[in-house]
């Protein structure tokens, strides 16, 4: 009876357990493909936060989802047209930027910016106060001796760049879809393995007894 007991708990556990984690895992994987994609730093614009070299998690984000402060992966022909740029929104649409050297300030207030790590004296740069137009963004590189950004395209729309040229935000933290994913593959490992024990414990049952035969 115990046997028999055993053999039903792995069956019901495999046949849980592994539908349960192969949707888990094949969720999170048209999630992830739908959600974000993988972008390779080419240039130094935004070292020390991004060197060259550097491997991106980009999350696909529609201009309404835009926030100061959010490094993008944009389409920005105002600026150039060797294709799209990674820079960290300063202002958006309505905003007031004014700016001396590497100190910045939004809508009266400086900007607390310590991933810059520029010296400020910048000869090629002097100072700038816009307001950005409904619709765009006012754009600055974090290594601001080495980054062609709004500062040098001021004359154009106020440096802004139009913000439906966004393909998506940095994502500094993409642990919450390598853990679902694991945790699929956590179940569906589990269930495989409820399903071989199953198995096992059939083969261990004794004979069933021959049916009476008149």
């Amino acid at each position: 009876m115990q046997r028999r007991r055993a053999f039903g708990g792995w069956t019901a556990a495999a046949w849980v357990l592994a539908p349960l984690g192969l949707t888990l895992l094949v969720g999170t994987i048209v999630y992830t493909l739908g959600t974000y994609r993988m972008a390779t730093v080419m240039g130094g614009s935004m070292s020390p936060t991004y060197r060259q070299g550097d491997r991106l998690f980009i999350e696909r984000i529609d201009a309404s989802e835009i926030r100061r402060g959010d490094v993008l992966l944009i389409d920005a022909p105002e600026h150039t047209r060797l294709g799209p740029l990674l820079r960290r929104v300063i202002g958006v649409g309505g905003d007031h930027v004014t700016g001396e050297g590497n100190r910045v300030s939004v809508n009266g207030r400086p900007v607390s910016e310590p991933y810059v790590t520029d010296s400020g004296e910048n000869p090629a740069v002097g100072p700038y106060e816009v307001t950005v137009p409904d619709g765009r963004l006012f754009l600055l590189g974090d290594h601001r001796d080495n980054s062609n950004d709004s500062r040098f395209h001021l004359g154009e729309q106020s440096g802004s760049v139009a913000a439906s040229g966004v393909r998506g935000r940095v994502v500094e933290d993409w642990t919450a879809p390598a853990a679902l994913g694991g945790l699929g593959i956590v179940l569906t490992l589990a269930g495989l393995g409820s399903c071989v024990a199953g198995r096992r414990a059939r083969r261990s049952l004794p004979p069933a007894p021959p049916w009476p035969v008149a």
